[in-house]
Parts: structure tokens; sequence; C-alpha cells
């Protein structure tokens, strides 16, 4: 039986001495998910307004920014689940992973609940989707299964 060690330039993240992913690869990753997933929750709203999609909820208009903000907001926050669950659970990328789904399907309530026309509810549920679909897996990449 032959054993392979990987360096860091091998591997695409780095890893402690216990074999984790280390705490900085983690919030590196985070970081960048972050940033991509503003971007493209705003373009996505964006996008949706160009095509004639109201972003009015309740009356009140949400600017395209708020998109990208709210979006920064809840994958930090995310990316601070991921870190005490890196540190305290037994599987941290399994827990992350079904919390996090399940916490998006909750975020889904609201949009189908509010006030707003039917195209401008389906364009919020996109936002949300897209930016799950960038952030959990790039931060799950980085937690041990």
């Amino acid at each position: 039986m032959s054993t392979t060690t990987h360096t860091a330039a091998q591997s695409p993240t780095q890893h402690t001495a216990a074999g984790r992913p280390s705490l900085r690869s983690l919030l590196l990753a985070g970081a960048a998910a972050t940033a991509v997933a503003s971007v493209a929750t705003a373009t996505v709203a964006a996008a949706g307004h160009a095509a004639g999609i109201s972003l009015d909820v309740s009356g009140a208009p949400i600017p395209v920014p708020g998109f990208a903000t709210l979006t920064a907001v809840f994958s930090l926050v995310g990316l601070v689940l991921a870190a005490v669950l890196r540190r305290f659970a037994a599987r941290p990328r399994r827990v992350f992973v079904r919390t996090t789904v399940a916490l998006t399907a909750l975020s889904l309530v609201p949009d189908v609940i509010a006030d707003a026309a039917p195209s401008t509810k389906a364009l919020l549920m996109l936002t949300h989707l897209v930016a799950a679909a960038i952030v959990i897996p790039a931060i799950a990449r980085r937690l041990s299964a």
C-alpha cells in the first residue's frame, strides 16, 4: 500500500495539522464567494428590472444595490456559522450544507407571501437561489466531511 503526501501546492486548500482545512482558507473562500454572490444577485435583480419586472414590495422599490448588501450580510452570517461548525461539529460540512439548504428554503417563504407581483416574487426567490448556489458550495468545500 503506498501513501501519497500532498503539499500545499498540490492541494486546493491548506490543511492544519489535524487534517482540517485551515480557518484562513475557509475565510478567504467565504469572502470571495460573498463578493461573487453579491455581484451576481445585484446583476440578476438589475437584469430582471431591465426586462420589466418590478422591484416593488408593498409599494416600495427595492434598490438594486440592496440585493448586493443583503447578500453580503447573510453570506457573512453563513461564513460565521461555518467557522463555528468547523470548530465544534464532528462533521462540519454535512451540518453546514444541511443547515444552509434548510435556511435557503426558509428564506423563500417571505418572498412567497410578499405583497408583490408574481414576477417580482419569482425574481426575489431567484436571487436567493443564485446566492446559495454560489456561497454554499464554496464554503462547504473548505469544511471537513
